[in-house]
Parts: structure tokens; sequence; C-alpha cells
């Protein structure tokens, strides 16, 4: 088992950082099938669903500015991987709020929808680490609040949303249901940037 790296950095999925995501995304064990897309897909995304149409959809939100999500970094490699932005780039996510409508469209409420983490760092704290860098990233972007869908620890499926223990600790609540297994869950940002 390796240890995580003592200084850890978190940077922004953006155009320059596109080929870190890359990499870490064409990894051995990565992500690779959906390019974190499923939740932002279009339909006719969703209705060819290769590797290359989806990297390829991924890779035009990047280039055209939409946040997507945050890397970690163990110097310059990447090493870790987080889905964070507004709920209105997950246009599947937008019936599944318990706040219905309003909220699929209010660019304040962020939504985090995946983790990544290499199976040699699970369980050292990567994805919390992760989790507050997303919350900080969220704030500075003048996000309100940060809804999340985790399972329990002991559910056989859905892992890449998190674990409901890590979200409590960070301070989110629970406030619905998203199918039979996820968990709607929030946290609020009152000393986010652009909050009223």
């Amino acid at each position: 088992m390796t240890d995580l790296p003592a200084d850890l950095t978190f940077r922004d999925v953006e155009a320059s950082t596109w080929p870190d995501f890359e990499r870490l995304f064409s990894s051995r064990g990565a992500p690779h099938y959906c390019w974190c897309l499923p939740y932002r897909a279009t339909r006719d995304e969703m209705r060819q669903r290769d590797r290359a149409t989806l990297e390829a959809g991924m890779a035009r939100r990047i280039c055209q500015g939409k946040p997507v999500g945050l890397l970690a970094y163990d110097g310059d490699a990447p090493i870790g991987w987080c889905s964070i932005a507004p709920r209105p780039t997950f246009p599947r996510l937008r019936t599944s709020s318990v706040n219905g409508a309003a909220a699929a469209t209010d660019e304040s409420i962020w939504s985090l929808t995946c983790f990544f983490v290499p199976r040699r760092l699970r369980g050292q704290g990567l994805a919390s680490g992760l989790l507050n860098a997303a919350i900080d990233h969220a704030r500075g972007q003048g996000a309100v609040a940060v809804e999340a869908y985790p399972v329990d620890p002991e559910s056989p499926s859905y892992g890449y949303g998190g674990r409901r223990p890590m979200f409590a600790a960070a301070g989110f609540r629970d406030i619905g249901r998203l199918g039979k297994r996820r968990y709607i869950m929030r946290l609020d940002l009152p000393g986010a940037a652009n909050a009223p």
C-alpha cells in the first residue's frame, strides 16, 4: 500500500489541465468507459455511448470553459478526480432533487457526482481531501450549496459517488433519496463568495 503525499494539491480541470485529466482517465482501473459524462451527456452522446464519443464530449465541455471538477496531484502526477459543477450542467439529475425544477436550474447549487481514486490509494483519505477541495472550490465560485448522492458503506454498488459517512463528517445533511440506494445530501455554504 502506498502512502498519500504529504502535500496534495488540487487543480480545476480546464483546457490547460485536460492532458492530465486524459492521462488519469486512460490509466489502468480508471473510468475510461464513461469519462464521467453520463449525468452530463446529451441524448445523442448517450445513444452512441462509445468511449471515443464520451471522451470527445468531456473534452468539448472542458475546452468551452464549462466547470467539470478537480484533479488531485502528487507533484505533477494526477492521482485522483472529483466531479463538481453547477447542477444545471448535469441534465440527467434535473428531476432528482427534492426541490424539483427550481434546484435543477439554479446555478448556485453545485452537484458532486463522482470520485475516482486508484485502488492503490483507497482508504487513505484521498477522497476526503478531494471532497474538502471540492467544497472550497464551489464556495469560491459562488455556490450557496453543494449536493451529493452517496450510498451507505455496505451498499454493493454506486460507490463512485462516495459513502454517506464521509459526507456526514463534512457537515452534509440528508434531504432525500435518489432511487433505492443513494441519498441526496446537502451542505449549505453561507460563506460563499457570491452568496446573497
